[in-house]
């Protein structure tokens, strides 16, 4: 395994994946339940929810996209939308990534000082699961790419995972066999993003 610093550098997006991964399913699935447990959140809220879609139920959530998609992209511009979508489809699983707004709510009503602060606190909690779950999937040796097709979707997902209708979709995970590397990114000198301020 590699260290955390190695792994948050070698964890990037990843478009083209299939299906030969190089882990047990179960050791997916311990590693989203473990980064689900342990990552902060705010006031210990724990809002986050995760759905885990491999194989079938992976390619239901891209047929659902596909199919609200179509709906709304003009016909002539079509073509190139479904080659995306159904390159997301040939991964091998899709994480769903949701916030409770019941928990949210709770939270506001057990702690109404700090009342608009929840969800945004609920997002950025939201943000560190993606990070660590992302993480811990490119140390595992999978490929992965974060998509956003809320909230055309929702309802359909909903539905077909019968989830509760709290549940608000954030994200999408789409994870498989690597098939590319990826491609080379610039990056803005630290030196303009970190101050430092320190005794000499």
């Amino acid at each position: 395994m590699k260290s955390f610093q190695e792994a948050v550098k070698a964890r990037r997006t990843i478009y083209k994946l299939g299906r030969n991964i190089p882990v047990l399913q179960a050791e997916i699935i311990a590693a989203v339940e473990r980064m689900t447990k342990d990552i902060p959140t705010a006031f210990n809220m724990q809002s986050a929810r995760i759905v885990v879609t491999m194989l079938d139920h992976h390619e239901n959530v891209w047929d659902i996209t596909k199919s609200a998609l179509k709906k709304i992209v003009p016909a002539d511009k079509f073509a190139a939308t479904e080659a995306k979508i159904d390159g997301f489809a040939a991964a091998y699983g899709t994480i769903l990534f949701f916030e409770s707004s019941n928990m949210i709510k709770a939270m506001q009503d057990q702690f109404p000082l700090y009342k608009d602060n929840f969800p945004g606190w609920a997002m950025q909690a939201n943000g560190m699961l993606q990070f660590a779950i992302w993480t811990a999937l490119e140390d595992l040796g999978l490929g992965v790419n974060l998509q956003h097709y809320n909230p055309l979707i929702d309802e359909d997902i909903k539905k077909i995972f019968d989830l509760p209708d709290s549940w608000d979709l954030v994200a999408q995970m789409v994870f498989g066999e690597k098939l590319e590397d990826a491609p080379p990114i610039e990056k803005i000198p630290t030196g303009s993003r970190v101050k430092i301020f320190r005794e000499v």
